[in-house]
């Protein structure tokens, strides 16, 4: 890490201490890194305050209508209450109808939809406001139309947004306010048009960051819900969620999934002769160690006690046997009597051995660990004695 990036980094912590480590700083930014279980939490959410959102907005647009009444001539308020009224039905819709899947791009076009609703009406109230002479309150009233836009970008700060996302869904409101500023040309109040437009983007700024705020404290939770808490891998909980998911998907494009079930040899002789704090401490180099070894995609897990399941999505089980080789090379640390740690490892393949769900595979690569124990220990088992007789003829 350069000098300033240290710098930058020492500051932003002193910001949000025990908030982010250093890897998740990016995700921030762009929601390209996230882990698949923050990503399916953080549709779930967002796609929870769109519906908050719209509720709101059910209730209190055609309230409004009470106003106009006072204020506005019959014609104008009939046409504006009919606007309303239709986006109340709308905004009633999008709060009863639509529901989170957990896909990423479902919460976006559940923010679309939101924010289409009232632009469209801003637009329209607008247009048919223009042909209206109002005075006095009238006038006062009708000029609070234009404040719609503001409340809009006002309400990006209740989802826990990326910068970028932020800036996605406030760029077409800010594009349409200078628009109209530029056909508005000959008869715009510059100074005016100018210190509101500012103002958006004061809002659009605040309301960024209050994002960024909510999104930076779910990553801290989420990390600290689904990470155990000793070694830093995934809990077990967790990593039930990530192989529910990965089975499916590779099911439904039949794909290669591949698992291995971990299980390190005469674990419990560490902690017998040397304490638990050696045996934690053996825990957290094996995981270091086979972390520092993963490709992208893959998933380390700890199912329980000295227990790991590695979790390979669009793996073949040949691939599945060449990436165990490779962690076993890498080694699994030393033990504290002298020697090196070794592991019993079981692989399974959803296609391979034709699994009927994701419990039966991982239940498969259960039972290969313990073949490789019976076998001798320090050993891999990916296939059935058959199967693996039939290759080595």
């Amino acid at each position: 890490m350069s000098p300033l990036s240290a710098m930058v980094w020492q500051r932003l912590t002193g910001l949000m201490p025990g908030e982010l480590n250093q890897g998740e700083l990016s995700w921030l930014a762009t929601p390209h890194r996230h882990l698949s279980l923050l990503a399916r939490r953080r549709a779930t959410l967002i796609v929870n305050r769109v519906r908050l959102f719209a509720f709101l907005f059910a209730v209190l647009t055609p309230m409004w209508s009470v106003v106009d009444f006072i204020v506005f001539p019959f014609p104008l308020w009939r046409e504006l209450a009919l606007m309303r009224f239709a986006a109340c039905a709308a905004f009633a819709s999008l709060l009863v109808y639509y529901r989170s899947n957990g896909d990423l791009f479902n919460a976006y076009r559940a923010m679309a939809l939101l924010f289409a609703i009232p632009t469209v009406f801003y637009v329209a109230s607008h247009t048919l406001l223009t042909y209206y002479e109002l005075t006095g309150m009238s006038a006062a009233i009708g000029a609070g139309y234009a404040f719609l836009p503001f409340v809009l970008l006002a309400g990006l700060s209740i989802f826990p947004l990326t910068l970028v996302e932020s800036l996605v869904v406030a760029s077409p409101i800010l594009i349409c306010q200078a628009v109209s500023g530029y056909l508005r040309w000959a008869a715009m109040d510059w100074p005016s048009f100018a210190g509101a437009f500012w103002l958006l983007v004061l809002i659009t700024g605040v309301a960024a960051l209050a994002g960024l705020c909510q999104l930076a404290f779910m990553i801290a939770l989420v990390r600290q819900a689904i990470r155990d808490p000793l070694t830093g891998a995934f809990s077990r909980s967790s990593g039930t969620e990530i192989i529910d998911l990965h089975f499916t998907l590779a099911r439904r494009a039949n794909a290669p999934f591949a698992v291995a079930f971990l299980d390190l040899d005469h674990f419990k002789r560490i902690n017998d002769q040397f304490g638990h704090e050696a045996g934690d401490r053996a825990l957290i180099t094996m995981t270091e160690s086979v972390s520092r070894q993963l490709r992208h995609g893959d998933v380390l897990a700890r199912w329980g006690g000295e227990e790991f399941l590695l979790i390979m999505p669009g793996t073949t089980i040949e691939q599945a046997e060449t990436a165990i080789e490779r962690v076993r090379k890498a080694g699994f640390g030393e033990r504290p009597e002298g020697g090196r740690v070794t592991a019993s490892i079981g692989i399974a393949e959803s296609r391979a051995d034709r699994a009927s769900d994701w419990k039966d595979l991982v239940e498969l690569a259960d039972q290969r660990m313990y073949r490789a124990k019976q076998e001798g220990r320090d050993r891999v088992v990916s296939r059935e004695p058959a199967e693996a007789a039939a290759i080595s003829a």
